[in-house]
């Protein structure tokens, strides 16, 4: 089985709920919820829908997987915010500061703590971690202690999975998040994922981007109906107005392509951009209005309406 989800809520959670049964709570890593609150998210969802828990900065970026009483004191109030939300993944994920000679702080945390059934999956971050050795090293402890690697597929497989296999998504582009997956990208990631589906793991795919809420949209219709919805309803000069007529004009060719060049727009049917590659030829230029800056495009790119 496949699920996928977002990492936190992009949009209302009435919306959320209404198009997805999985979800990532990323406030648990920032701040304590209050119990009230913690349950109060339990009462609001569907009855299939599950919650995925990040830890709390406490264990992973202050402590760094030390084992203290204060950070095993962390880890129980996670636990009971997991309990509490039927969730049974708790998600431990160390900064880029966290190298591979501490892997041994992180052995002996993992193997300390009380987990009491808990699926505990640990995203590690940077370069460090990717190279053979550390790979072949870092799978041997996991898999004697059980605990899920989670890496981004687009960047690196997981050194380590067990009956879970989960994945964290950032995007591709040069600003982290900054980043829409287009349809060829997610028939590559479907591909990536489906040999753990295939040896009966769950498999877990949390969109981390900011376009996440439509990604992930996207991933489910085409697991499901092996085909995509046009991004933005519309082809040609249609697609791209969709796309830049909520910017405040005016706006120049530096700032359209800063704030949206990472977006897509379909130029032709079956055939994605993205807008920086459409914008970059232009005029070095304010745009007064949508609407120049249409006629812009259609003249240098020939898109038509």
């Amino acid at each position: 089985m496949i699920r996928v989800g977002c990492c936190g809520f992009p949009t209302s959670m009435k919306k959320y709920f209404e198009n997805f049964s999985l979800v990532e709570l990323n406030s648990t890593f920032y701040q304590y919820p209050r119990e009230r609150t913690v349950e109060g998210w339990r009462e609001k969802v569907p009855g299939n829908f599950e919650f995925t828990v990040k830890a709390h900065q406490d264990i992973s970026h202050k402590a760094k997987l030390k084992v203290e009483e204060a950070r095993l004191q962390a880890f129980e109030r996670m636990k009971w915010i997991c309990k509490t939300l039927n969730s049974r993944i708790l998600l431990i994920q160390t900064p880029g500061s966290f190298r591979p000679d501490r892997l041994g702080d992180a052995e002996k945390f993992f193997g300390t703590v009380d987990r009491e059934g808990l699926v505990l999956v640990w995203e590690t971050r940077g370069p460090a971690w990717e190279s053979a050795e550390v790979r072949k090293r870092l799978g041997q402890v996991l898999e004697r202690l059980d605990v899920v690697h989670v890496t981004d597929p687009f960047r690196v497989m997981p050194a380590y999975t067990g009956e879970v296999a989960y994945f964290r998504l950032h995007g591709l582009g040069e600003r982290m998040y900054y980043y829409q997956f287009s349809d060829s990208e997610l028939q590559e990631l479907k591909e990536l994922i489906s040999a753990y589906e295939r040896e009966g793991k769950e498999v877990y795919v949390l969109f981390n981007n900011l376009s996440m809420f439509m990604d992930g949209v996207r991933f489910m219709e085409y697991l499901l109906k092996g085909v995509f919805p046009k991004i933005t309803g519309s082809t040609g000069l249609a697609s791209i107005r969709r796309v830049v007529e909520r910017t405040r004009y005016p706006a120049s060719k530096s700032m359209l392509i800063k704030k949206l060049g990472w977006r897509l727009v379909e130029v032709e049917e079956g055939k994605q951009v993205r807008l920086g590659a459409v914008l970059a030829d232009l005029p070095s230029k304010t745009y007064r209005d949508i609407e120049e800056l249409l006629n812009d495009i259609k003249a240098a790119k020939k898109i038509s309406d």
